[in-house]
């Protein structure tokens, strides 16, 4: 479907929102141009994008990092140069939902303003033309090069795309024959814009290249480039932006300008990137019939991704009614939540640690102080706090780690005991004991100073985070027996990957197969491939300062974290962290409002962004809810809505909604925009202010003449007075009831118009023929259409 740009003038689009139904829509493309295919309201993706050239702006995906620009950044539409329409193309995954008179609504809301933007986003394209695949070859490369003869430009996120031989894509800068990748992708993993990991700038005359790896394994004739879904495509889409004065919107290669140089590309582009069946039936729209059996867990799979796309603007508060707070516990050393969702802590009782707990050899001082006397496992209510179950009596010295599998056993470690322990929900005595107590070591059969547990819940693998005084990753078999280790301590100068100082929590990210470290004295998350410990990536901020304690993983894609208190003359506060996952940046951050955080120990988080956290100094545990800043959940057509931002509404907005400050940094420039525009206001305010009080002072003095008056003549004056001081004040009254007429506001606003789908098409990909047959829905979206002017 198209939509025609709802100005005549330049604009900017600064911000993308998709809205999709999780368990229909796959994937959505948007387009600018100046001419579409079609004058229809809808059409099917056969019929072509644009009858001009296309510039791609925006790819949404299932299971993919939503698209962000960074401050500053806007794709330049109309005036003269840029496109006049936007064209959506929907990319369905299951078409089976419309068999039972499904609706869908799914669409994206862009937002554009006028204020000029000093980085300008294009798009860079390398396109592979001429490669043939033969019939059953198991390797065929096909290369792309161009030397980059313009202005400097900063690439900042990725896009891959070939059709169903494609095995890998890499797009690298080659400079001075250094290879420094750009990104690197399954094309049949969602195909969305990824983020760039490492920033990457390209300066003149360096050389741009990409290699598409493809197989030719089951096809009995020669596959070409084409446009159809038998044919094969090498795509790699580089998003940029540069200087306005210099920029350029849109560039193209297609050429291979230096053969001879991929004989040094590195090695990681010619390995293919391996994708699950459901994933590649899903990606190219082979479908299935699903069996009633399976539906649930497609809808509860459904919205998870849904959570993870539509869910990664938000912000979480404290959840002052909650009376946990007031618990009287000892000091908070784990949190978990239990598979009925229930609040676990685990805690010291009347037990410390501090300086006289352990000697230079880390063997525990205060044994004659016997095993905490208190339960150490409590199970509240989530929602009033209530104690539900506790039990940990005598078993413990100086509890720190607490896990649940997906059994209900808890999982504990003991730092004093230097041991790791398995119980049962209902046990009195320990189902598994890993360690020797009492007695360090970094053998197989010793830990020190134990910090953290994880249980993979498919295979029941058992990861031990040790410790303190080791600097090691253990996993074991789920019987406890040792399997393999890895991990050293941390070198001199900066940490390296691998290296640990203090690994102090852990979580397990099932849904990436990874295993997350808070390397905590390296304030830093690390995480690692769970069946071999190879080392995957860092997610480190400034903001992090030198210490992180804790991380916790929410199916869907969010990672939460607490760091440590800042050291004298640092300030980064003490602090919560909500992360994307995927692309490790900082969504939010959260603090408590009630008490202050000293040393948050633990956190935890729920599928519903319930998050809790557990502080070991204040001895408390807080609750955080998520508090949504999705904007448009309820769009009334599928299809494209254009937003418009002007200075005037950007007042307008922020003074009609009191809304959490966000991250992102779109929104972080029109919020600093807006008080800068409302500040302009306070001179008025004060000479206004300035001028009522003499007129104030004078009334007070006719008052009492009036008074005095009235004592000696009688009240005629009185009825004087009531007349001249009212209309005086009416005439105040006059000048200071004036408002801001939102009516009138919106009434004036002209030149938005909304066209919806009226009918949605089922098949079509990056402006190729799909061959396969599709198969149209006649349904109409069941919500009203919109009204014609803005709101």
């Amino acid at each position: 479907m198209s939509v025609p740009l709802p100005v005549d003038d330049e604009a900017y689009v600064v911000d993308f929102k998709p809205h999709a139904s999780m368990d229909t829509v796959h994937h959505m493309l948007l387009f600018g141009c100046n001419e579409p295919s079609s004058t229809e309201n809808y059409w099917d993706c056969d019929e072509g994008t644009c009858k001009d050239k296309s510039n791609i702006l925006y790819a949404w995906a299932r299971n993919a990092p939503p698209t962000r620009l960074p401050k500053g950044v806007g794709f330049r539409v109309g005036g003269e140069t840029g496109g006049r329409f936007f064209v959506l193309q929907v990319h369905y995954g299951d078409i089976s939902a419309f068999r039972d008179k499904h609706k869908d609504c799914s669409g994206v809301t862009l937002h554009l303003t006028h204020q000029k933007q000093p980085l300008i986003a294009g798009m860079y394209l390398m396109m592979s033309v001429n490669t043939v695949i033969p019939p059953g070859e198991k390797v065929v490369d096909a290369d792309i090069a161009c030397h980059y003869k313009r202005f400097p430009m900063h690439l900042f996120a990725y896009r891959v795309h070939t059709h169903r031989l494609g095995k890998v894509v890499s797009g690298y800068r080659v400079r001075n024959g250094q290879w420094t990748l750009i990104g690197r992708q399954s094309p049949q993993l969602p195909q969305a814009f990824y983020p760039v990991e490492r920033p990457v700038d390209i300066s003149y005359d360096d050389i741009l290249a990409a290699r598409c790896v493809f197989s030719g394994e089951g096809r009995t004739t020669e596959t070409h480039i084409g446009g159809t879904a038998n044919d094969e495509m090498c795509n790699f889409y580089i998003m940029y932006y540069m200087e306005a004065k210099h920029a350029v919107s849109y560039m193209t290669c297609t050429q291979n300008a230096n053969p001879e140089m991929f004989r040094n590309i590195p090695q990681e582009a010619n390995i293919p990137i391996p994708v699950k069946s459901d994933m590649l039936k899903m990606t190219h729209g082979h479908h299935e019939e699903t069996k009633d059996t399976d539906k649930s867990s497609l809808l509860q799979q459904a919205k998870k991704e849904e959570e993870e796309i539509l869910g990664q603007d938000f912000h979480i508060e404290e959840a002052v009614e909650w009376p946990g707070l007031d618990l009287k516990l000892g000091q908070v050393s784990g949190l978990a939540l239990d598979p009925e969702h229930n609040l676990v802590i685990f805690h010291r009782g009347d037990h410390v640690w501090d300086e006289n707990s352990f000697d230079s050899k880390f063997v525990y001082q205060q044994r004659g102080l016997g095993p905490i006397e208190q339960n150490t496992i409590l199970v509240l209510n989530p929602s009033n706090a209530k104690l539900l179950h506790s039990m940990g009596k005598s078993l413990f010295y100086l509890p720190h780690g607490l896990s649940i599998d997906k059994n209900g056993n808890y999982w504990v470690t003991d730092v004093a005991l230097h041991q790791v322990f398995k119980l049962g929900a209902d046990d009195k005595e320990p189902l598994l004991i890993l360690g020797v107590a009492l007695q360090p070591g970094s053998d197989r059969n010793h830990f020190c100073q134990p910090t953290d547990v994880a249980v993979d819940p498919i295979t029941g693998s058992i990861y031990v985070s040790d410790g303190y005084c080791n600097s090691r990753i253990i996993q074991f078999s789920p019987n406890g027996l040792y399997v393999m280790q890895w991990g050293e301590e941390t070198s001199s100068g900066r940490a390296r990957p691998g290296q640990f100082h203090i690994p102090h929590s852990l979580a397990l990210i099932p849904d990436f197969n990874q295993l997350c470290v808070a390397d905590r004295e390296n304030g830093r998350i690390q995480c690692f491939r769970l069946e071999t410990g190879e080392f995957l990536r860092e997610i480190k901020h400034k903001s992090f300062g030198r210490e992180l304690f804790a991380v916790s993983y929410v199916p869907g894609g969010l990672l939460f974290a607490v760091n440590g208190m800042p050291y004298p003359g640092e300030t980064e506060p003490v602090q919560g962290f909500v992360m994307n996952f995927s692309t490790g940046e900082i969504i939010s951050t959260f603090i408590p409002l009630r008490k202050s955080f000293e040393m948050p120990h633990d956190v935890v988080a729920s599928e519903d962004k319930t998050v809790y956290v557990g502080d070991v100094l204040a001895r408390a545990v807080w609750k955080f809810v998520s508090t949504e800043k999705m904007e448009h959940r309820s769009v009334k057509k599928a299809g494209i809505e254009v937003q418009e931002i002007k200075e005037s509404e950007a007042i307008v907005e922020a003074r009609l909604k009191s809304k959490p400050e966000s991250t992102d940094p779109v929104k972080k420039q029109e919020k600093q925009h807006s008080v800068q525009q409302a500040s302009t206001g306070v001179p008025f305010v004060l000479i206004t202010t300035l001028l009522i009080i003499p007129v104030v002072v004078l009334l007070a003095i006719l008052v009492f003449i009036r008074w005095r008056k009235t004592t000696v003549y009688g009240a005629d004056g009185e009825h004087k007075l009531d007349s001249s001081s009212g209309r005086i004040l009416g005439r105040l009254r006059g000048k200071g009831g004036g408002g801001l007429n939102l009516g009138n506001f919106f009434a004036s606003h002209k030149g938005y118009s909304r066209k919806g789908f009226d009918r949605l098409s089922t098949e079509g990909s990056d402006q190729e023929k799909d061959e396969d047959d599709g198969t149209d829905s006649e349904e109409e979206c069941s919500a009203p259409p919109p009204a014609p002017s803005s709101s």
